[in-house]
């Protein structure tokens, strides 16, 4: 048996569901983007004019029900070479590192200043290697490039530097083509993309049940695309969702449940993860944490809302509004990890967070990965293993004093004892003392150029960088130029097979 979190009386599951439904039905949801209001149209929904003026769409439970049973209840992610790396669903939890960062909390110099690509690269060179890390992030941008490609020349650095899927997501209305085209590159055609995803993408709702011209656009194109998305709305605790729990949580559903019925819409089948980032919204402050316990709360009540829908799901945990890898970073960050992990959350993205997610950190990310893997591991199965009746063991100890050589302690001992890694301080303090007696900012900044160090880029046909390439310097203004750094270490001259795979190369552009 999984331990698990239940936050949500039984009792309470559909009186909520039946709410968020009745919400969208009778207010409706306003959206901007007109193709995709065309298209909600067509499909036989009406438009309802409400209080603040706004026309909205209105959706009928009957619609909503449908596009629920529509949407797949697991989601399969593959790697760049194509290979299947994983499935969302049921409690099967991956943290990811988190995204919207605009600057970095440098290492080396403890400054934190805006990003560069340099530092983008850095990022991912160390993320690809953290094993409690389940795919990668377009964590944070650059201020090195033009903001209008900005979103597809964080992607083409990831694709450049790992194998691993990766959450990502288009900045402008229609950034969701290019950045599908530099996918592509790695698929035979769109239809293998969509039959073989590497990616999810966020789209976001608004707040007050709105989705902007550039959300809907992006619906629209990540599901002409078969990119699975991420249902995130921004739900504020006390500033526009009631601050209560129950208010709140029926609130945040209604507006996922939106992007859900219009992704099923637009086509059914399309992937989708029922997602989030609430926080609350302080008076005194006039400050919104998301890693404040009631954030984390109506988190983990959304969450156990889909799961009884069946549905995929996603959260913004395990991060903090620290601006330095402190007491508060650590509290809040492996708070947030184990509410996750015993909720069963599927892609949790906050790793390396900190400052209202405004502020990557390396250092952080390292740290981080510990948490999680601790977080993991506490939700490991609890079964038996050859440890009931136990009587036989006991009859052990007491003949020999210990069960430290026990076979059953030796068979056991490596998967159920978590041993942390460099970060971490188990040691007595004359061990601590004999080593160095070294800080928990020296051993993480020593294990982050450690990685760095040891980091080799993998195999990429030079044919497909250079595409990639062209595809980027299509989409800037004349005359600029792209950042002078090296995308890639150590990489050899030929791809390896898994680029090859019978792939016939062809010049991508965006639709």
């Amino acid at each position: 048996m999984r331990p698990g979190l239940r936050v949500v009386p039984q009792d309470l599951l559909e009186p909520i569901l039946g709410e968020a439904k009745r919400i969208l039905a009778e207010i409706g949801v306003e959206v901007r983007g007109a193709q995709l209001r065309e298209r909600l149209l067509g499909h036989g929904l009406k438009l309802a004019r409400t209080a603040d003026d706004a026309e909205r769409v209105l959706f009928p439970s009957a619609v909503v029900e449908r596009a629920i049973e529509s949407a797949p209840k697991s989601i399969t992610l593959y790697d760049r070479s194509g290979e299947r790396y994983t499935e969302l669903a049921g409690d099967h939890v991956h943290f990811v590192p988190g995204s919207s960062g605009l600057q970095v909390l440098d290492h080396r110099t403890a400054e934190t200043r805006a990003a560069t690509t340099r530092d983008f690269i850095e990022y991912v060179r160390l993320a690809d290697g953290l094993k409690n890390l389940g795919y990668l992030a377009t964590a944070f941008s650059t201020n090195d490039i033009e903001p209008q490609i900005s979103d597809a020349w964080r992607l083409f650095l990831v694709l450049s530097n790992s194998l691993k899927p990766v959450v990502s997501g288009a900045f402008s209305e229609h950034g969701v083509p290019r950045m599908a085209a530099l996918m592509e590159l790695f698929r035979r055609d769109q239809a293998d993309l969509i039959e073989r995803p590497m990616a999810i993408f966020t789209v976001t709702a608004s707040g007050s049940y709105r989705y902007s011209e550039d959300s809907c656009q992006n619906l629209l194109d990540c599901a002409a695309y078969g990119i699975p998305v991420e249902i995130v709305p921004v739900t504020l605790m006390g500033l526009i969702a009631p601050v209560t729990l129950v208010g709140a949580t029926v609130m945040h559903v209604a507006d996922v449940l939106a992007g859900v019925t219009m992704a099923q819409i637009v086509r059914p089948g399309t992937p989708v993860l029922f997602g989030g980032a609430p926080a609350t919204f302080h008076m005194r402050t006039a400050m919104s944490p998301m890693a404040a316990i009631e954030a984390l709360h109506l988190s983990v009540a959304y969450v156990e809302i889909a799961k009884h829908l069946g549905l995929p799901t996603q959260g913004y945990m395990a991060l903090s509004e620290s601006k330095f890898l402190d007491a508060q970073a650590g509290a809040e960050s492996f708070g947030g990890a184990l509410l996750a992990a015993l909720a069963g959350v599927n892609s949790v993205s906050g790793p390396g967070m900190l400052d209202y997610v405004l502020t990557f950190s390396l250092e952080k990310l390292v740290f981080d990965d510990e948490l999680c893997g601790q977080a993991l591991h506490f939700c490991r199965d609890l079964a038996v293993k050859e440890d009931l009746p136990t009587v036989e063991l006991v009859g052990q100890l007491l003949r020999d004093k210990h069960l430290l050589t026990a076979p059953h302690t030796l068979k056991y001992w490596p998967k159920e004892l978590y041993l942390p890694g460099r970060v971490f301080d188990r040691l007595s303090r004359e061990s601590w003392q004999q080593e160095g007696a070294s800080s928990i900012e020296q051993r993480v900044r020593q294990e982050v150029e450690r990685r760095l160090a040891a980091y080799t880029s993998p195999p990429l046909d030079p044919r497909i960088e250079a595409e990639m390439i062209r595809l980027i310097r299509d989409g800037m203004s004349a005359g600029q130029a792209l950042p002078q750094v090296l995308p890639r270490v150590d990489s050899p001259a030929d791809a390896g097979p898994h680029e090859r795979s019978g792939r016939r190369l062809r010049r991508a552009r965006p639709a």
